[in-house]
């Protein structure tokens, strides 16, 4: 089954969660937000090119797009960075010391819901 407005819908749900993550101080969230929602827009344009889209790495996942689409290395950059975000900001052993919350600052979070917001904006495009 096609599912592609399924995924993207969620992909533009997580980056208004991102967002107000974000407003509210938990910087920590709004990074992971962001990269969940580059994430499933990218899986959105796999569905809907009737592809199945495994992992969890948007640079990953581009790179495998870039096969039939073209991509700047500005995007691939940004997919790069939101990976790194995956993890770390939700586990403290994934740090030295302190938690993830006292990791990740108001700027970290709106240079990566920037990202998210090129990816997402990039994967509507190839949809429509």
């Amino acid at each position: 089954m096609e599912r592609s407005r399924d995924w993207m819908e969620q992909a533009k749900s997580d980056l208004d969660h991102a967002r107000s993550d974000m407003e509210h101080g938990f910087y920590e969230w709004a990074c992971f937000s962001a990269q969940q929602s580059a994430e499933k827009a990218v899986k959105a344009v796999f569905q809907k090119m009737g592809a199945e889209a495994w992992g969890h790495s948007v640079a990953d996942l581009l790179e495998e797009l870039s096969k039939t689409h073209s991509l700047s290395g500005k995007l691939k950059d940004a997919a790069l960075e939101l990976d790194k975000a995956y993890i770390p900001t939700r586990y403290p052993n994934a740090h030295p010391s302190g938690s993830p919350k006292s990791r990740y600052t108001k700027k970290e979070a709106r240079r990566l819901i920037e990202y998210a917001t090129e990816i997402v904006e990039f994967c509507a495009r190839l949809l429509s």
